[in-house]
């Protein structure tokens, strides 16, 4: 498990989408549209390992159908923006079996989303070319204990400082738009993409693995690195060919930045020690580890490419 990756996409009629179109081709499956007639068949997409509904308790027992889920989706948004459905990618570990990864993602899914009130329809992917991922469409709309569909929010009028409505020159009270669930807020993704690493990460453990994942960039976890790019399951076929492309080229561009910072701090991190030591009673060598010091500060807000071209200028020093 060489790196982390969850993305959250929004699918949206808006935007010429249609959730029953992405269900059909996560699955591998042909499903009618009713909402536009149209028929989506991607029966011939190979890779599809496992697909799964999983339903909160007070949903309908039909919507374990998978045309009938997004169907009764297209029929309740009205809108012709309406975002339709939310969509979580996720890599998952080519160190575990194809059941690990299954009951993984199973229990994440139940966890996190299922217990709130989603729907969510789980496809499994591996082509077998050591990038397996998951993609877990989400319902979002509320659905009522009776198991029709809820509103996605409400409105609640402002009140001025004697508790009345507020009447604008409209003619309407003044009022806003409250969301019915917390599951649009900024904070969300960061829970899921932190409890998504805690999870792969204690079956890691449990599978007695020794690579971890962490949902925290670089910077955030306070590692000086360049990131590497996701290459794609096409770029990784062509390089497992030995056909270099243009993200596996960046890669690699990649990883010999980081190494030669690597080199580079540990070269400074040496002369920087050697002038400690000799300028404990010389202050010619006092000015010249102040000017180290400051070359390393000073690249505190610039790039990475920066970062090098201070410290080969401080190593030269």
């Amino acid at each position: 498990m060489k790196y982390f990756h969850l993305s959250i996409k929004i699918v949206s009629r808006g935007k010429g989408k249609s959730s029953v179109a992405a269900a059909a081709y996560r699955a591998g499956e042909v499903i009618t549209n009713e909402y536009d007639g149209q028929v989506h068949d991607y029966t011939k997409k190979g890779g599809v390992v496992h697909t799964e509904i999983l339903l909160p308790d007070h949903a309908p027992r039909e919507f374990q159908n998978r045309a009938t889920l997004w169907n009764a989706v297209e029929k309740i948004e009205k809108n012709k923006n309406a975002q339709l459905a939310r969509e979580i990618e996720l890599a998952l570990p080519v160190e575990l079996t194809e059941e690990q990864n299954l009951s993984l993602v199973r229990d994440y899914v139940n966890r996190n989303f299922v217990a709130a009130g989603m729907c969510a329809d789980v496809c499994i992917h591996d082509k077998k070319d050591g990038n397996p991922h998951a993609h877990v469409m989400l319902t979002m709309r509320p659905i009522n204990p009776n198991g029709s569909w809820g509103a996605k929010s409400k409105k609640e009028f402002i009140l001025d400082e004697n508790g009345e409505r507020i009447l604008l020159k409209s003619g309407e009270h003044k009022s806003r738009k409250i969301d019915a669930t917390d599951w649009n807020a900024q904070t969300k993704a960061e829970e899921w993409r932190s409890d998504w690493a805690a999870s792969v990460n204690v079956v890691m453990e449990k599978a007695n693995h020794t690579d971890r994942i962490d949902h925290r960039s670089y910077k955030r976890q306070g590692i000086e690195q360049i990131p590497t790019i996701h290459i794609g399951s096409f770029a990784w076929r062509m390089e497992r060919m030995g056909i270099a492309t243009e993200r596996g080229n960046e890669n690699r561009r990649i990883i010999s930045m980081n190494q030669e910072l690597r080199q580079l701090r540990a070269r400074l991190r040496k002369l920087q020690k050697w002038v400690d030591e000799k300028s404990k009673d010389s202050e010619q060598n006092g000015k010249r580890l102040s000017v180290l010091a400051r070359l390393s500060e000073a690249s505190e807000n610039k790039t990475q490419r920066q970062k090098v071209s201070d410290l080969k200028s401080a190593a030269s020093a």
